[in-house]
């Protein structure tokens, strides 16, 4: 599935504009240790984390990760979102808690969903 057609489907909001890139996602991650999420996490992965401030960016471009999807309507700082518009990073925001957005994205994936 491409990162547009994820972001259709999903209640998602687009912070950082169109998906600049839009590459086949190969899997979603969900963690909020970095260092952890550098050392574990696919590349064109969807990064789902509670964190906001501007090391995620960093680690999303270090890990070649395709987009962080932030859960619970949490408030990111403009200040990350313009260095992810920089770094060409698409950042989405969503309602859903962290778990319902994992089954979400696993129905997708795989295809199963209602």
């Amino acid at each position: 599935m491409k990162l547009s057609e994820a972001a259709a489907a999903l209640p998602v909001k687009v912070l950082t504009g169109d998906c600049v890139r839009d590459p086949e996602i190969s899997t979603v991650y969900t963690c909020d240790l970095l260092s952890r999420v550098m050392s574990m996490s696919e590349k064109d992965c969807i990064w789902i984390t509670v964190l906001t401030h501007l090391n995620v960016v960093a680690v999303a471009q270090l890990a070649d990760i395709a987009c962080i999807v932030i859960p619970e309507d949490i408030p990111v700082p403009e200040s990350t979102i313009e260095k992810a518009k920089e770094e060409q990073i698409s950042i989405f925001s969503t309602s859903l808690p962290t778990y319902e957005l994992c089954w979400r994205l696993h129905d997708l994936m795989s295809g199963t969903e209602a």
